[in-house]
């Protein structure tokens, strides 16, 4: 039967039950049902909803308390979610109770994770170089006073890490710029030819030093997307400097831009550049987790190329802001793909 209290729930989107002055649950809203399921109305909340943090609240409210707040855990398929459950004595003629409102906090729970998460990774990246620094000032203060030659080998090996501390806060400070300005799609015409053929001769000496070549195949006739040049470049930059310091020495990285018309989600016609290695490849256990933050496949082998564990993050929300999309494909033994599509629209 309808009543004013249940219209009352249907109306909000956010899953809402109401409690009767038995504690008996005689409305809920579609939300409240596909949360706890259709089976609840009529039956005693204590039997509904079992979580003790919850049911002490709603006996505090049943004794007096006009509001009331707790958390509710559901477990599912897909992982827990969290709900902040806010309390409200009802006192109406008729229709006296309680109104439970669920509201799903499960994004602010994983916000604080990854911030806590994040800041762990930053103060274990910069403690290592730092505590370096550090033992090598003591030793020159100390043992190596009068040593030319130590002196010159700890200052250098001070200066790397000093370095490798500088790379690691400029690709946060990056990181902070393009995660701020995800949500903002740029708009200007940028060509895909120029940016590869200009990332190219920008790297080509590096390749060089490890015996690499770059092939850039595809790059003859302008290719234009909407966006924004320099964090294009970057992109580029950043994917094909992974290639040379990973895909082996003696080894040809290749840069091959196409044009092709996507009928996924993302619809339309894309522009598609891709960055292809002839390395070790990478196991498949790794790649759902490439763009994580300070994730490496190998760490040590990261740190001493001089990798921050950032490089292929800011990539990955770049290609998010420009709404383009992101993939890899590798084989062990046979080298990686790395593939952005950008729409062209």
């Amino acid at each position: 039967m309808s009543t004013p209290i249940s219209r009352f729930l249907a109306a909000v989107p956010a899953p809402m039950i109401f409690l009767d002055p038995a504690g008996r649950i005689t409305a809920a809203n579609p939300a409240a049902e596909a949360l706890l399921g259709a089976w609840v109305l009529g039956r005693n909340h204590v039997t509904a909803l079992r979580q003790p943090a919850l049911l002490s609240v709603i006996e505090g409210c049943y004794a007096g308390n006009p509001t009331g707040e707790a958390r509710f855990v559901q477990t599912g398929q897909a992982g827990q979610s969290v709900y902040r459950v806010t309390l409200t004595r009802y006192d109406e003629p008729g229709a006296a109770g309680l109104i439970l409102h669920f509201e799903d906090v499960t994004h602010l729970r994983e916000a604080e994770e990854m911030r806590r998460g994040f800041v762990a990774n930053v103060s274990h990246e910069l403690r290592t170089p730092l505590t370096a620094i550090l033992g090598f000032i003591e030793t020159l203060r100390g043992p190596a006073r009068g040593d030319p030659g130590a002196q010159d080998r700890f200052l250098g090996i001070m200066e790397d890490e000093a370095r490798r501390m500088n790379r690691i806060v400029s690709d946060l400070l990056s990181l902070s710029r393009v995660e701020g300005q995800e949500r903002m799609r740029p708009d200007d015409p940028v060509a895909l030819d120029e940016v590869l053929t200009s990332v190219a001769a920008a790297l080509r000496l590096k390749a060089e030093e490890t015996g690499n070549t770059i092939e850039i195949e595809g790059a003859y006739n302008p290719v234009i997307v909407r966006g924004d040049q320099d964090q294009l470049m970057q992109v580029v930059m950043n994917l094909v400097e992974n290639a040379i310091k990973y895909g082996g020495t003696g080894k040809p990285v290749t840069l091959r831009l196409s044009e092709a018309v996507e009928s996924g989600s993302l619809k339309g016609p894309v522009a598609r550049i891709e960055v292809i290695d002839r390395g070790d490849g990478i196991d498949p256990v790794h790649l759902p987790r490439l763009t994580e933050r300070f994730y490496r496949v190998d760490t040590h082998r990261s740190r001493a190329m001089g990798g921050t564990g950032l490089g292929l993050a800011i990539v990955k929300h770049i290609v998010n802001r420009h709404r383009g999309r992101l993939r890899i494909v590798s084989e062990e033994g046979k080298g990686s793909t790395f593939t952005v599509t950008l729409p062209k629209g």
